[in-house]
């Protein structure tokens, strides 16, 4: 009883989208170097298909996925993989979005007891711990061709979600126990899509603040009221990596570019228009291999053709400030003069968010490559490229026991040694396609690839 008790104890929980206020570091000691299928493995389940990251609360390990037309949510015991239970919900609508996306993209997030997750095909759903409804809050249909991937929160008594999208952008609060709407507050000032889960900061006095990265401008809402308090504009457009908290500072990410990134229209017309009609078909788009699957980002009055004036806004909506920014927390209003403190705009990737670990800040970018900065002043302090692991990157990477674990599109799994002169310690190979944030949690990491997903950890 003494063993069990001990080891229920030492337990901790990764409750959300990255881990602890979304911060991507654990306090987990004892983690292993080498992970792969013969290195550490402690077990591997099949799971149905999804994008989500997995949470861990207590003894279960959360999912969400997508099977046909079915929402599932899962939960499986975090010592072997075994399921416990798994709940399905039939989707009466199907948002039309970008087929490298789906509904069940967003993470889950926990109280520590019960679940809150979003399916932008239904809305907010929260189960308890057996897998019993409590409540739902019904949203959508939204209009975003890339779809939504923003996960709830949890602070207090309140569930917190951000729906950024061209039209109709807002943020929202309801009660975490009976799903009523607090606060539902218009972001008009978004013009664009937008994908980043938020964050709370909690200052020495005054209501906790949720913090949101968006198109051109970090924002920081009253958690209680949903007012608008500050925001610091320059920012960046399509905002996918998450904000993260730093010593009174948060740390943003965004794309955009000083000249414009594609080719005029006239260029497009010239390569496409077979018809000389001066407007791009389905069909005619379809002719340009790395435009091909992407109709509907430029379409956006979905009539089926993309005029002058639908290429020429687009053209125009990334022509802004951009990079990775470092901003001081607080104020009133208006804080882009005053609490900009720093930009890096070289070897980073706006779709994944960075990471902050013992005082240095890590970004991934396609191709392996890692820069460590000073969080304090973005000065560069390291640029190198990770060995055997030169790929694509969607996961953001996570912390624990002085090490930083990074986890390719491929299924390559890095770990480096963490520091601002950071080492390659050891790459292993899941040979399995990822999008997911690890997470880590008492000694063990979870990855979950489209098949799978895995335990890593040393023996016990």
């Amino acid at each position: 009883m003494a063993l069990c008790v001990a080891t229920h104890a030492s337990a901790e929980d990764w409750p959300r989208f990255r881990g602890p206020n979304g911060s991507g570091v654990s306090d987990s000691q004892g983690l292993p170097a080498e992970l792969g299928p013969k290195k550490n493995l402690l077990w591997r389940v099949e799971v149905p298909m999804g994008r989500s990251s997995p949470v861990v609360v207590g003894d279960r390990i959360y999912l969400t996925a997508l099977e046909g037309e079915k929402l599932v949510t899962l939960a499986l015991d975090r010592h072997t993989g075994a399921p416990i239970w798994r709940r399905d919900i039939t989707r009466e609508h199907s948002n039309k979005i970008y087929v490298g996306n789906d509904t069940a993209t967003p993470t889950a997030a926990s109280d520590g007891e019960n679940l809150y997750i979003f399916f932008p095909d239904l809305g907010l759903v929260s189960f308890d711990a057996a897998g019993k409804e409590r409540w739902r809050v019904e949203l959508g249909p939204f209009h975003n061709f890339y779809g939504l991937s923003s996960s709830p929160v949890v602070y207090g008594q309140t569930v917190a979600l951000v729906c950024d999208q061209p039209k109709g952008a807002f943020a929202l609060a309801v009660d975490k126990d009976t799903g009523r709407v607090r606060w539902r507050a218009p972001r008009t000032q978004t013009t664009s899509e937008g994908f980043s889960t938020p964050t709370v900061y909690a200052p020495e006095r005054g209501a906790a603040q949720l913090i949101v990265t968006g198109a051109y401008r970090i924002d920081a809402y009253d958690l209680e009221t949903g007012e608008n308090l500050w925001w610091i504009g320059k920012q960046g457009v399509f905002p996918i990596g998450s904000p993260v908290l730093q010593a009174g500072m948060v740390i943003a990410v965004s794309s955009g570019s000083e000249t414009p990134e594609y080719p005029p229209y006239e260029t497009m017309l010239k390569q496409l228009d077979t018809n000389k009609d001066e407007l791009i078909s389905p069909e005619e788009w379809s002719r340009d291999a790395d435009f091909k699957d992407h109709f509907g980002w430029v379409d956006t009055d979905e009539n089926g053709r993309i005029t002058r004036a639908e290429w020429d806004a687009k053209l125009k909506e990334g022509i802004t400030e951009y990079g990775v920014t470092g901003n001081r927390i607080g104020g009133t209003g208006d804080q882009t003069a005053s609490n900009a403190v720093w930009r890096f705009k070289k070897s980073f990737s706006s779709m994944i968010t960075p990471l902050v670990y013992r005082d240095v800040l890590y970004l991934l970018k396609r191709g392996g490559i890692v820069t460590t900065l000073d969080p304090r002043t973005g000065d560069v302090l390291k640029t190198g490229r990770t060995k055997d692991a030169i790929d694509e990157y969607f996961a953001s990477p996570v912390a624990a026991d002085g090490k930083v674990f990074l986890l390719s599109h491929s299924g390559k799994l890095t770990t480096l040694k963490a520091g601002p002169q950071w080492e390659v310690l050891a790459v292993g190979d899941l040979d399995e396609t990822s999008e997911a944030t690890p997470a880590i949690a008492d000694g063990r990491i979870y990855i979950r690839t489209h098949k799978a997903l895995y335990s890593f950890g040393a023996p016990r």
